[in-house]
């Protein structure tokens, strides 16, 4: 690197130094500091590093002084706090839409966002073994998709199914024909909720299935955002089927449970001391009779007459499978 150049950059390479190589239990002194840009063949005199180091203080940078033996500077915070850091590691690591590769790629780009030492907590956290892997451009199909939702534009995809060699495969020889509405996240995968071209019913699509994303230039249709809320509220796992409304009871315990699944919307009425019931609007499917069954006994489908039957046959058929 020429000297002049070298010097333009001497504050944003100091800053670097700092981000990665300093934390309050290891500050860096300014003759180290003064050696560290030395190996980035940076010149630098040790004046010049107190008055940079007041820049970036001016600039909002919390660089920190420890004195006595032993100390020095350091970056008391940056961008991310520690804490934040391992939130977002958490929720890459946990996501079964970010394949194994990806995870990887991205956790050690958050790693460079604080010192090599905190790094090192971030990598205990990684724990990829055994991770269901999505395809390589599944990132790159929601990105495509943002970018049609936010232009209102229809898309044209392939929609894949699993084979019995774990393998992904068109479930139809056409391509589909879409309006997107809008991406939901659910049970850490993504979904499209959109408008099959010659259709008047929203669906979903999990992303991770979808192959050959192309935005097209045609308009698609409009979807008002309340529609979209209240199609996903009465979705349970995003697995479709008919809509209808229905009469849940539940014990008073269950009221927080049931604000988390179905949100404030519902009118809740007491039954008594200790249970209440309350009618909402839900796609009738296998996922909906087995979230009921996961209360042990505790959520009771009072109406409509229809449901509660064929909710009986589901638990018959349970019963029989034993």
């Amino acid at each position: 690197m020429a000297r002049r150049e070298s010097q333009k950059a001497k504050i944003l390479v100091l800053l670097e130094i700092l981000t990665r190589e300093s934390d309050q239990d290891h500050p860096l002194s300014v003759p180290r500091l003064l050696q560290r840009l030395e190996e980035n063949n940076i010149a630098a005199e040790r004046k010049s590093i107190y008055s940079d180091i007041q820049c970036l203080q001016d600039l909002g940078y919390q660089i920190e002084l420890v004195r006595g033996p032993g100390g020095g500077y350091y970056l008391a915070e940056g961008l991310f706090e520690l804490p934040e850091l391992k939130l977002l590691v958490d929720a890459v690591q946990s996501s079964k839409f970010i394949n194994e590769t990806h995870s990887r790629a991205l956790i050690e780009k958050l790693m460079t966002l604080t010192s090599r030492y905190h790094a090192q907590d971030l990598r205990r956290q990684v724990k990829l073994a055994g991770r269901a892997k999505t395809p390589q451009n599944t990132q790159y199909a929601l990105d495509t998709l943002h970018q049609a939702v936010n232009q209102g534009r229809m898309v044209e995809f392939t929609y894949n199914e699993w084979d019995l060699d774990k393998k992904l495969v068109p479930r139809k020889k056409e391509r589909y024909r879409c309006s997107p509405a809008a991406l939901a996240y659910e049970n850490g995968l993504y979904y499209m909720i959109g408008q099959k071209d010659g259709e008047d019913q929203l669906k979903n699509f999990r992303v991770d299935k979808m192959s050959q994303v192309a935005v097209l230039a045609q308009k698609g249709q409009t979807f008002p955002g309340q529609e979209i809320n209240q199609y996903v509220a009465r979705m349970f796992n995003m697995f479709g089927g008919d809509t209808t409304q229905v009469t849940l009871s539940a014990p008073i315990g269950l009221v927080g449970v049931m604000v988390d699944r179905f949100g404030p919307g519902p009118t809740f009425l007491r039954e008594g001391e200790d249970t209440f019931h309350f009618t909402v609007p839900v796609t009738v499917s296998q996922q909906f009779f087995g979230w009921v069954c996961g209360f042990g006994g505790q959520v009771k489908i009072l109406d409509p007459p229809a449901v509660r039957e064929e909710y009986r046959r589901h638990l018959e058929k349970l019963r029989e499978s034993l």
